[in-house]
């Protein structure tokens, strides 16, 4: 453990944080966010004299603030910047006439950015429309193309690893508090919206889930709602949501639209929404949901309000998934 300088650890320095394939032992990472959320100060000086830089293209509220707070728990030096509203409109175009909207290019931008911090924390979400240039990460990709430091994504179009560490390490304080040695039966579960939401959380938490290997792991949304592949390999697929909940030991609520007929939102005719009721199939299942969630929308307010629900256990945690990332990372720095 870092503790006030001391860089012994267990955990292998990351280049950058944009996937689950950037971590080399999730057990040791979850180890860590543990000790973090029992003592956030025991590393309080490890980013003294450190400049963390969060520049924001999209709106967040608990990855800002967990991000910050985790920050600020190392000694760093934190800079929101929310990139979409208060700076120029950025050209991630290469080799391109910059003859319309776009007033800087990230070629010239991402450099300077690079000397005013040494880490540097990128929010952006996919366009929904193009599917080819989404899945190539293009916005993160030139970041960490141009900037020359460590890169963590705090959401991308793709994929949120901030969000999913969080999601592995409640499930896994969760099993350690009910003492549950067995593997646990773990469901992410599609849910309904009322607009087109991006496939970042479902992915990233299929990734996460798959690479962890801890859960008897399941998938269920309804038919034109199939995840990428990429992503879900080692999953259990199902378009039946009583199927997959039943004698579940966690459920993960979450809305995605279409990947195949990219952003599209495919009519249901079928109830998605779980209620109360639904827990009765379930191993007294604990409800997660990333937030912010529609109420009687996506899931019942019920259900939210229940004691199965630790969506706020869950969004709490990610200030401990947040520190030991920031650990790793400023590891050899």
């Amino acid at each position: 453990m870092y503790k006030n300088g001391d860089k012994k650890h267990t955990t292998e320095a990351m280049k950058n944080f944009t996937s689950v394939h950037d971590v080399d032992d999730i057990e040791a990472l979850l180890q860590l966010a543990k000790e973090y959320k029992a003592n956030p100060y025991r590393s309080s000086k490890f980013g003294r004299n450190k400049k963390l830089g969060c520049l924001f293209l999209n709106p967040s509220m608990r990855t800002r603030l967990s991000t910050q707070i985790a920050a600020q728990h190392l000694g760093m030096e934190v800079i929101i910047f929310n990139a979409g509203s208060d700076g120029w409109a950025l050209e991630f175009g290469e080799d391109v006439v910059m003859n319309g909207t776009s007033v800087e290019h990230i070629k010239d931008a991402a450099p300077v950015l690079g000397t005013f911090f040494d880490v540097l924390a990128i929010r952006t979400f996919p366009s929904l429309t193009d599917k080819a240039a989404d899945y190539a990460e293009m916005v993160l990709q030139q970041f960490i193309k141009y900037a020359n430091v460590p890169v963590i994504s705090l959401e991308s179009a793709t994929l949120h690893p901030l969000q999913s560490l969080a999601d592995v390490f409640t499930i896994s304080e969760s099993l350690a508090l009910q003492k549950i040695a067995d593997r646990p039966k773990v469901a992410l579960v599609w849910a309904p919206h009322i607009k087109a939401l991006p496939q970042c959380v479902a992915n990233s938490f299929a990734q996460w889930m798959n690479a962890w290997n801890k859960a008897d792991f399941t998938i269920a949304n309804p038919v034109g709602y199939d995840l990428s592949p990429a992503y879900t390999n080692g999953a259990r697929l199902t378009n039946n949501l009583q199927d997959a909940i039943t004698n579940a030991d966690f459920i993960y609520i979450k809305n995605w639209s279409s990947y195949d007929d990219y952003g599209a939102m495919p009519v249901v005719d079928e109830p998605w929404m779980l209620t109360l009721e639904d827990l009765k199939r379930t191993n007294h299942a604990k409800i997660m949901h990333c937030l912010p969630v529609r109420r009687n929308v996506e899931v019942s307010a019920a259900l939210l309000d229940s004691e199965n629900s630790i969506v706020t256990t869950q969004a709490g945690n990610r200030v401990w998934a947040a520190q030991a990332v920031l650990t790793s990372i400023l590891k050899d720095l």
